[in-house]
């Protein structure tokens, strides 16, 4: 497995700088303004209401349904699948790599990525198929063929479909067991087989339970988790308040000059800083990677407007409450004046930090080694946890596609033996590799989701036009 691995990697590596500096920048940036622009900007002026309507709908907390899920749940499940090791892991590899101004570039793509996942979810509560048995069908293949009849339609259905089950439900499920295993292996010493073994077992649990299950889920663990990590987060901050105006100093000065701190020329640096941002950003928020749209596509509401606003507040959790906090943590920790990274990611240091015990060491300057460890250990098992059950989720929603004249049951079954062996398998190869290999399919399933996002620009803004019908 060693040598497949050290065989693929330079080339998997060569394809991503290619897709995420040339292709990825462009298209996330390109629709995120679009749709900014056409709906005079949707996620400042509805930024009230999606708030209104997602707290409002906590009143129906563990309300279940026989098909598909509440408003709330459907968020849960979103946010679940953003917030995972992208926030944590991803996060960190971003500013090793990009310096923290990559961290500005992350707020830029979040920000015009909450128009596009407006979207997203608007197109796909309105393009859905809701069979007579109450089955409920959505996504952007359904999108996409509603966007393009015929041959050209399917062929991007089918490409987007093969790529996320790929990207999320195969790769993807192997990045989040390979932090979780990691990070246990570093916190407590579990041995990574066993790490696997045991996410194998209840994965599987959930998995067999299908969509009631895992949204039962996922509406428990998401708020507990997400205020777990912000009290941490918080409490650091709080320690470190005197380096919070030099953190953030920093981000916005290494944004625009960032060949001060990670090398090379000024335009290779900008160009790294920037792909940096945009490439962790998307894994992190996931607006425009057309991943997010399957959960809101089973939610129990009518007005597709209203989970669009729901949608947009899932981007907002994801990036500017909970990566901005991961953030700000590694660099008043790391990066400040005295810190062990304050002239940049050079030297010996390289052999001792990586991007995924760097988030464990930020935590450990306050916490104490032993505890810092323990608490990103947990939080980071809880992130990548529920990110696994929601692409799980999202893969077999387009297995089912792909194999639709085939059995379901039986197409259900593969599907999870194989997800399960990715997810077993994680725990046993290296991160560097993995996380390439994911890159590389979430890049190529933009490309058909964008693709459509143009083309039913008229169907969002007649959507949006109308949204206090």
């Amino acid at each position: 497995m060693l040598s497949i691995e050290h065989t693929l990697y330079p080339i998997i590596v060569k394809i991503n700088e290619c897709l995420s500096n040339y292709i990825l920048v462009f298209l996330l940036l390109g629709v995120g303004l679009w749709y900014t622009i056409r709906t005079k900007f949707v996620q400042v002026r509805c930024f009230g209401e999606g708030l209104k309507n997602t707290f409002g709908e906590l009143v129906h907390f563990g309300k279940t349904h026989e098909n598909g899920m509440s408003s709330f749940q459907a968020l849960s499940t979103a946010i679940a699948a953003q917030v995972g090791t992208g926030n944590i892991v991803g996060a960190s590899g971003a500013i090793l790599v990009g310096g923290p101004g990559a961290i500005f570039w992350m707020w830029v793509i979040a920000f015009f990525g909450m128009a596009t996942i407006y979207a997203e979810a608007t197109l796909a509560l309105k393009t859905r198929i809701v069979e007579e048995n109450g089955n409920i069908k959505g996504g952007p293949v359904y999108y996409i063929t509603t966007a393009f009849k015929g041959l050209f339609g399917k062929f991007l259905a089918g490409f987007f479909a093969i790529a996320i089950t790929l990207a999320l439900g195969c790769m993807g499920c192997m990045v989040q067991s390979n932090s979780i295993g990691y990070s246990m292996q570093e916190a407590f010493n579990i041995p990574g087989w066993s790490v696997g073994i045991a996410l194998v077992l209840v994965c599987g649990v959930i998995f067999i339970g299908g969509v009631k299950r895992l949204a039962a889920v996922t509406e428990k663990i998401v708020p507990f988790m997400a205020v777990l990590f912000i009290i941490g987060a918080i409490a650091i901050l709080i320690v470190r308040i005197k380096y919070i105006p030099e953190t953030f100093g920093m981000i916005f000065k290494y944004a625009f000059h960032p060949q001060a701190i990670i090398g090379g020329g000024l335009w290779y640096a900008i160009m790294t800083t920037i792909s940096q941002g945009a490439k962790r950003g998307l894994f992190s928020n996931e607006a425009g990677m057309g991943s997010t749209p399957h959960a809101h596509a089973l939610a129990h509401v009518d007005n597709p407007h209203k989970q669009g606003t729901v949608a947009m507040m899932g981007v907002f959790m994801d990036t500017f409450v909970i990566l901005t906090l991961n953030a700000l943590v590694i660099i008043s920790t790391l990066y400040t004046t005295g810190a062990p990274l304050e002239h940049g990611y050079t030297g010996a240091i390289t052999e001792v930090l990586n991007k995924t015990n760097l988030v464990q060491t930020a935590f450990g300057t306050v916490f104490g080694v032993k505890f810092g460890a323990v608490f990103v250990a947990i939080c980071l098992m809880f992130f990548a946890f529920s990110t696994i059950l929601s692409w799980n989720l999202f893969g077999k929603i387009n297995t089912m596609y792909l194999f639709q004249k085939f059995h379901p049951k039986a197409v259900t079954l593969i599907y999870l033996c194989i997800s399960l062996f990715f997810i077993m398998t994680g725990t046993l190869v290296s991160s560097d590799f993995v996380w390439e290999v994911t890159d590389m399919f979430n890049n190529l399933m933009v490309i058909p989701n964008a693709i459509a996002l143009f083309a039913l620009t008229g169907m969002v803004l007649s959507i949006f036009k109308h949204r206090k019908d």
